[in-house]
This record gives structure tokens, C-alpha cells and sequence, in this order.
């Protein structure tokens, strides 16, 4: 399911509200994947990034984000490679 509105989820390090989610990826929220099976979305859309959440550990539950951008141009590709 798809959801417009943020919706806060947890890792056992973190909770991720929209506000530190935005802040940790210096991006605006736009919308996540979201499947109920799960503890966390599948994947997050900001206005620059098409954002993957995968699971990082079997130990403990914690996730990484892998930002991909939506719609490349010179102005993001050039941050990319700072």
C-alpha cells in the first residue's frame, strides 16, 4: 500500500519520525511503501530520491537507506560525487 502521510516506524536503535527521517536523509517526504507484513516501508519517494529500505543485520533489527535519484541532473549528479 502506498501512503501519502508519513507513518513512524521503528528499528531497535531507532525510531524514525518524518522529521528525523528528513533530516538524516536531507530530503522532503513525499510518500512510502508500505507492506503490513513488515516493521518498516519497502521504499520512501522525496522530492529528489527514490529511497530503498534494507534490512542490515539478523542479530538485531536495524535498516539502511539507499537513495536513488529520481530525476538525475547535473546539480545532483555533481552532489553525488562530493
Amino acid at each position: 500500500m502506498i501512503l501519502t502521510e508519513w507513518k513512524t516506524f521503528g528499528t531497535d536503535t531507532d525510531v524514525y519520525t518524518k522529521e528525523m527521517f528528513e533530516k538524516e536523509v536531507k530530503d522532503v517526504f513525499e510518500a512510502m511503501m508500505v507492506d503490513e507484513t513488515k516493521d518498516f516501508p519497502t521504499y520512501i519517494w522525496t522530492k529528489n530520491y527514490v529511497i530503498q529500505i534494507k534490512p542490515t543485520s539478523r542479530m538485531y533489527k536495524d535498516v539502511s537507506f539507499v537513495k536513488v535519484p529520481r530525476n538525475p541532473s547535473s546539480e545532483l549528479a555533481s552532489e553525488q560525487l562530493r
